[in-house]
């Protein structure tokens, strides 16, 4: 991996990112509907979800190593412009903005800021919808209805712990809150209980106590992706106060996925969308978030340099999926419960906010491998 070329794609993507509209061919996405993952607010950067709180991460993560002032107001305007516009429903995907704003009032110490997350923060221990056992329900935004949700009543997804459970620990270490903590070790545990498979050491996508299973039994690469790159920044707000039985606990199941991912790699570099069937396409948005957690994972020490190779080839393979003006290539679309692999296979392609920033992250920690070097 060569600095300067890793350091001219990261600032395309960025570039890219900040600027992010809807995509040329949407009246062809749009063919399919739900079922091809088309739901219209994930495109571009300006609609406060998921997609766009994942890319705000991302630059939030560059511009806290790089100081740059441009990415910083860009944040700032962001939040500013959304909070006047009016906010769409509360759920778990409408969190994902908030952990960027958490970190970004670090800077600003805006008291609408610090309300909003303080208020959201409450209302997540409060008032979200629970499954039995006390797991965050997966609400989603209704497709096409900024106020409306989707309940997926007793389901337990895994992009709940980037979406949100991070946001929830990040509020409790900043404000010493045990129960917001406490609450976001639960998830954590609970998570992993209901959708980690100790036969493979990979994750469902998601698991319902109305059916009593995990739906169709996939794994999802982008949804394995979510705890390979945010159970360490979870791990990381806690700077050595979690308990230790607990958080090795939590290592032993990184360092299982890990090994297993690492055994699934593609001759690409890449890892398949439904990652232990090679007739399902290559993912950059899911590829770059294993990248960035297992790079991590060296620099922690918590890896091995056995895994040097295997993310080196997969950085490789990702900055060869950066187009000259900057757009992430081979990202799917949202994707939701599917009960098959096909509905995963099936899922479009198309430029994603989360695809750059996850790329972004990607990028970083291979600067960060190659500076260390």
């Amino acid at each position: 991996m060569n600095r300067e070329e890793i350091q001219a794609k990261l600032d395309l993507v960025i570039n890219k990112l900040m600027h992010l509209g809807e995509p040329e061919n949407e009246e062809a996405l749009q063919e399919g509907g739900e079922a091809r993952g088309f739901f219209r607010r994930d495109f571009g950067i300006t609609e406060w979800d998921w997609p766009q709180g994942v890319g705000l991460y991302g630059l939030l993560k560059i511009m806290q190593l790089t100081g740059r002032e441009d990415y910083r107001e860009f944040l700032h305007n962001w939040f500013k412009d959304n909070i006047a516009k009016g906010l769409p429903s509360r759920n778990i995907n409408t969190t994902t903005p908030l952990l960027t704003l958490v970190g970004l009032n670090e800077y600003y110490n805006d008291a609408e800021f610090e309300a909003l997350c303080i208020d959201w923060a409450k209302w997540l221990l409060e008032c979200i919808p629970r499954t039995r056992w006390g797991g965050f329900q997966h609400v989603t935004s209704a497709n096409g209805d900024r106020q409306g949700v989707r309940l997926n009543e007793n389901e337990m997804w895994i992009d709940t712990l980037f979406m949100t459970v991070l946001f929830l620990n990040k509020m409790g270490q900043k404000y010493n809150n045990r129960e917001w903590i406490d609450e976001s070790i639960h998830q954590v545990l609970m998570h992993i209980k209901y959708l980690y498979d100790t036969h493979t050491g990979l994750f469902f996508h998601g698991w319902s106590f109305n059916r009593m299973d995990n739906f169709g039994g996939v794994f999802w690469c982008r949804g394995n992706s979510w705890f390979t790159l945010g159970i360490l920044d979870y791990l990381d707000m806690f700077k050595g106060s979690l308990n230790q039985g607990v958080k090795t606990f939590i290592l032993d199941t990184y360092l299982a996925q890990v090994k297993a991912l690492k055994n699934l790699q593609d001759d690409s570099g890449l890892w398949h969308t439904v990652l232990n069937d090679p007739t399902s396409y290559v993912e950059v948005s899911g590829s770059a978030a294993i990248a960035a957690g297992i790079l991590k994972g060296i620099r922690s020490g918590i890896l091995s340099d056995s895994y040097l190779e295997c993310a080196e080839r997969a950085v490789c393979a990702i900055m060869n999926n950066i187009a000259s003006d900057g757009t992430v290539l081979n990202v799917s679309g949202g994707t939701g419960m599917g009960l098959d692999a096909n509905h995963y296979k099936n899922i479009l392609i198309a430029p994603m906010a989360y695809g750059q920033s996850l790329v972004i992250l990607a990028l970083v920690e291979a600067l960060i491998h190659v500076q260390e070097d």
